[in-house]
């Protein structure tokens, strides 16, 4: 007689991922029960920005454009300092990854109001039943599943839910990781922060810059946040102490010396926090798994914290969902941490990185080879915060992963048409599925009969990029109307892609299209 289980994922922690966690799995088809221990939102604005990969993952949900209505563009930051002099000022390049109108790259958001509409577009898809004021006091496994204890945190009456996989998305002291029996490895830095969040009364000059004061002493990160609402970070001076901050006309001489006045802002709240550069000793034990604050901490100096644990969470469900319904090995599921940790380290140290520039410990000659343009590259050089995400060796893919290799590449995301003409970006023509992509060229003339067995076993779609100046022969053709994908093909040399359900490259001609081994 099969077994019974009460859901296929129970999600432990139901903030911006765990809910993003629910809706990816459940686009793919899974039944899911999250359990929250606490009725409401967190009331606290800690994330300020998203950008446009985490952008393109919400388009991937389906819920792009009802994102879009509560965050903000961000597109310039600046460096000053305390006497008004101006050390730096960038303005972002417009996205490759293509977010609605395809320019921001990056978002200014209010974390409360946005995860109020994640958990909204939740509650509006199939197969999500979210329990809040339950607390997992118990997570057990064996080979076929996963048993989660709750309590209700009011009636104190336990429950048990019995899940064929478990994914641990409750914070960074995570109880789930505890029972576990996981550790957090890694350091926290010593000095306090103050985080003052604000309601705006009026506009004052440049108010929408994301402005760095550089100071040795009192560097701050001063943001606009989306809904009239705006963030100062600072951190105390040697001899400071929370005591000092405990109401608002005590915290107002922070901002005064920023030219704040009462006139421009009222304090809402404020909190105290130190900078974490930790992570999890691993991130899968059989069948649970943890994602974001969970599994990592990082500072919050390259806005990556939260939008890393939602990229977490979208890597592992497209891999989850189809292992659930046998169109994968077990074995792809190894691929999320392998996959995850990398760029979550990588992101740590950029951010490590702006918190010494930010403090003014990196000597001039040091900021100039950070910003050093690599030579004899490939791929056009960025700046990394703004470059379009890779992966790396170690993940699921086929070829050489390097600056020349197209391999482990997001693809960009123009506005294409369709054979008949029909415009849309490109996501919305792909597809959340394998695609095999070929650069006026019929990408299956390419595969070996035993090559497209494997693929069509996966369910892919075999599409032709021509070039707008051509006719169409076929439905299964896109029309590259700016040039961009087949520029972006020539730029690497390769006549055929292969994309993952995240648009990452798995494989293309040069290295061969067969399916990548795991």
């Amino acid at each position: 007689m099969p077994e019974h289980f009460d859901t296929d994922i129970a999600i432990i922690g139901y903030g911006p991922t765990g809910v993003v966690g629910a809706l990816s799995l459940a686009a793919g088809g899974a039944s899911v029960i999250a359990f929250e221990r606490d009725q409401d939102i967190y009331p606290r604005a800690r994330a300020v920005t998203i950008n446009d990969w985490t952008m393109r993952v919400f388009q991937s949900l389906g819920i792009d454009e009802r994102i879009e209505k509560v965050v903000e563009p961000q597109d310039q930051l600046r460096w000053k300092t305390y006497d008004g002099q101006e050390i730096f000022r960038a303005t972002q390049p417009p996205s490759a990854l293509g977010t609605r109108n395809t320019k921001p790259r990056f978002f200014s958001i209010y974390q409360p109001t946005m995860e109020a509409e994640l958990r909204r577009c939740a509650q509006e898809a199939d197969g999500i039943d979210v329990r809040y004021g339950a607390e997992v006091i118990g997570v057990t496994q064996d080979d076929t599943g996963v048993t989660v204890t709750a309590r209700d945190r009011v009636t104190g009456e336990e429950t048990t839910t019995r899940a064929r996989y478990a994914l641990g998305a409750d914070g960074g002291s995570s109880p789930t990781r505890k029972l576990l029996g996981i550790p957090m490895l890694g350091d926290t830095d010593p000095q306090l922060w103050i985080v003052i969040d604000c309601r705006v009364k009026r506009w004052w000059p440049d108010r929408d810059l994301l402005t760095f004061w550089s100071d040795k002493v009192r560097p701050v990160v001063d943001i606009a946040l989306s809904a009239g609402h705006h963030r100062w970070e600072i951190p105390l001076k040697p001899g400071e102490t929370e005591a000092d901050f405990r109401t608002p006309e005590q915290v107002w001489p922070l901002l005064d010396a920023m030219g704040m006045t009462p006139d421009d802002v009222e304090i809402q709240q404020h909190a105290f926090y130190r900078h974490h550069v930790r992570a999890a000793e691993t991130w899968r034990l059989g069948r649970v798994f943890l994602a974001g604050d969970a599994a990592h901490l990082m500072p919050p100096w390259a806005g990556a914290g939260m939008q890393s644990g939602m990229r977490d969470v979208h890597n592992l469900a497209w891999k989850l969902t189809r292992v659930l319904r046998g169109e994968l090995d077990t074995a792809m599921l190894d691929t999320y941490e392998a996959e995850r940790r990398s760029n979550v380290e990588f992101l740590t140290q950029i951010a490590v990185q702006f918190g010494r520039v930010i403090k003014q410990q990196v000597a001039p000659e040091e900021l100039e080879a950070m910003n050093a343009v690599p030579e004899n590259t490939v791929t056009p050089y960025e700046e990394p915060m703004m470059a379009p995400p890779v992966l790396d060796a170690g993940s699921w893919l086929r070829g050489e992963v390097a600056d020349a290799s197209v391999v482990g590449r997001m693809i960009p995301q123009p506005v294409v048409a369709d054979t008949v003409g029909l415009m849309r970006r490109l996501d919305e023509l792909l597809g959340n599925g394998f695609v095999l992509l070929g650069a006026d060229t019929d990408p299956r003339t390419l595969l070996s009969a035993e090559e497209t067995a494997q693929w069509d076993a996966l369910g892919a779609r075999y599409l032709t990029v021509r070039p707008k100046t051509a006719y169409t022969r076929g439905p299964d053709e896109l029309v590259d109307l700016q040039g961009v994908l087949l520029g972006w093909f020539a730029r690497y040399g390769v006549q055929a892609i292969a994309l993952r359900p995240d648009k990452f490259v798995a494989a293309s001609d040069k290295a061969g299209l067969a399916v990548p081994a795991l």
